[in-house]
Parts: structure tokens; C-alpha cells; sequence
């Protein structure tokens, strides 16, 4: 009888019960991530904003963009008034008769785009300009961080005036001046981490073995990198979007035909003051929540991925 029991024991003890699982790296994260509530907030509401500007068209109640359908009867119609094309403008019309829900989900599509968009662009050019910058230094390094130095000297808001005051309106236009003006911050970012990385004996072994450069530094190097890259795309995205719509306020930025948030907010500054606020604080509100949400999930991603800030 004893020895059923030892064999029943050892075949309990043999078998994982379903709720031991292993704790991978992802799911560590995602934990760590989960402890503090803004920031899963912060997560779950940046989702939703991309969701609202992947499915603008097919929500929006009108097509902003649509010069046929929009007229000038609808203009500066009070919140929850009918549209004459029997709409109800839940935020009310703008001076051009556009509903403002409408305005600020294409408006969203616009700013989102351009954030997101520049900050790949620049992501790119700054990783491999400052990977190389690290991994072959000298004069190399010397050169490529002195053109970083100077351009942070600059302010970004003066650098991308002076770009777009050349190049004219577009979303090209401020999509390109955005990336002149982020590459830097990604460049020195990802050339502080490859420093050390380039002393690990990983990267030894890796030259040892005669692999080529570019595999050394994108297949092992910048791998390593990341944690920190992460936290500053997050927050250059942010800082993109708050750039464009400050450009587009000053009437540098986007073309009137295709209005992002900034742009909103500058048609009905001329408003405020004769008591049509809806037509800027609207925007200016989901501008401000699209902005806040996503400095808060770079808060929080700076605080799970860097090991010294954790407690």
C-alpha cells in the first residue's frame, strides 16, 4: 500500500498543476506594468485614441473633408444643434460649417499620423547614425556627435519655423521638418547605451568570429538598446504632436483643406471671445488627453525597463 502511495506522490509531484505557469520576460513586464493604475489608464486610453483615428471614416457622422456636403448655413451651430443635413452636432460647427466631432476625428488621424510617422523616420536615421557613432568611434564618432551637439542647440520650434517657413505646407512639409528635429535626441540616446554594450565580450566574440558590421551592430548591438529607445519614442511622439499642432496654430503647419488639432484650434481662437468656445476648447481638450495619456505610458515604461528605478 505504501508503495502506491510513493508512486501516486511521485507522479503528483511529476505533474505541473495548470496554475503554475513560467514567468517569462513579457509577462514580468506586463506585471510590472500593471502596478500602477494611471499608467494602465494611460495604456488603455492611448488604444483608444488610435482605435477612434484608425476608424475615423467609418464613424465620423460627417466627412469634414467633403466641400460638397459642408456649407456655410451650418456655421458656429451651438452644441446639439441640427445640421441642415439633419446631423445633430453633439460639440457644434466650426466658422467653415464642419460638425466638430467630425473635425476633431479626422483632425486626430492628421496628428497621430504626423507624430507617429516622423518619430519612425526619425527614429531610424538617429539609431543607425549614433549605433555607428559608438561602434566605430574616433572620427567617426567625433563628427556625428558634434552635428547632435548642434543641432540640440538649437530650439526645435525655431529649427522646424525656419524648415517649413522654406519648404511651405504640407504634411510632408512638417512630417520632414519633425524629423530634422528628432533625430538627434534618438542618436545620442541609442549612442550612450551602445557605449556600453560595445565593451561587452559579446561584441568581442562577434568581431572574433568575423561577422560583418552591420550584423554586429544591428543583430547584437541594438538589441541591447532598446529599453531606453522605447521610453524616448514614446515621448518624442508626444512631443511630435505637440510641435505640429503648435506650428499649425501658427498657420505654418498643415494646409486648411486638411485641419489637425492645432489647426482647430486656431480657426476659433477668433471665436473665444465672442462666447463660441466650443469651436478651440474641444480640441484643445482632446489634444491635451491624447498628449497626457501618452507622456504617461512613457512614464511608466521608463520606470519598468530601467533597473535602477525599480524598487
Amino acid at each position: 500500500m505504501s508503495a502506491v502511495q510513493d508512486d501516486t506522490a511521485q507522479g503528483s509531484a511529476g505533474q505541473k498543476t495548470p496554475d503554475a505557469e513560467v514567468e517569462t520576460p513579457f509577462r514580468r513586464f506586463i506585471a510590472d506594468y500593471a502596478e500602477n493604475k494611471i499608467a494602465v489608464f494611460g495604456a488603455v486610453s492611448v488604444l483608444l485614441v488610435i482605435l477612434v483615428a484608425l476608424l475615423g471614416p467609418l464613424i465620423a457622422p460627417t466627412d469634414p473633408y467633403d466641400l460638397a456636403s459642408v456649407t456655410f448655413m451650418d456655421n458656429l451651430l451651438l452644441p446639439g444643434e441640427q445640421m441642415g443635413s439633419g446631423v445633430t452636432a453633439m460639440l457644434g460647427t466650426d466658422g467653415l460649417g464642419r460638425d466638430m466631432v467630425s473635425a476633431m476625428i479626422y483632425g486626430l488621424r492628421i496628428s497621430l499620423g504626423v507624430g507617429i510617422g516622423s518619430g519612425v523616420i526619425a527614429l531610424l536615421i538617429g539609431v543607425t547614425f549614433g549605433l555607428c557613432a559608438a561602434y566605430f568611434g574616433g572620427k567617426v564618432d567625433t563628427v556625428i556627435m558634434r552635428v547632435v551637439d548642434i543641432q540640440l542647440s538649437f530650439p526645435a520650434i525655431l529649427v522646424a519655423l525656419v524648415l517649413l517657413a522654406t519648404l511651405g505646407k504640407g504634411v510632408d512639409k512638417i512630417i520632414a521638418a519633425l524629423v530634422v528635429v528628432q533625430w538627434a535626441y534618438y542618436a545620442r540616446t541609442v549612442r550612450g547605451s551602445a557605449l556600453v554594450e560595445r565593451r561587452r565580450e559579446y561584441i568581442e566574440a562577434a568581431t572574433c568570429l568575423g561577422l560583418s558590421k552591420p550584423r554586429v551592430i544591428f543583430r547584437h548591438m541594438l538589441p541591447n538598446c532598446l529599453p531606453p529607445l522605447i521610453v524616448v519614442a514614446t515621448m518624442q511622439v508626444a512631443h511630435a504632436i505637440s510641435l505640429e499642432a503648435t506650428l499649425s496654430f501658427l498657420g505654418l503647419g498643415l494646409p486648411v483643406t486638411e485641419p489637425s488639432l492645432g489647426l482647430l484650434i486656431a480657426n476659433g481662437f477668433e471665436y473665444i471671445m465672442s462666447g463660441k468656445y466650443w469651436i478651440s476648447v474641444y480640441p484643445g481638450l482632446a489634444l491635451l488627453f491624447t498628449i497626457v495619456t501618452i507622456n504617461l505610458v512613457g512614464d511608466r515604461l521608463r520606470d519598468v525597463l530601467n533597473p535602477r528605478l525599480q524598487k
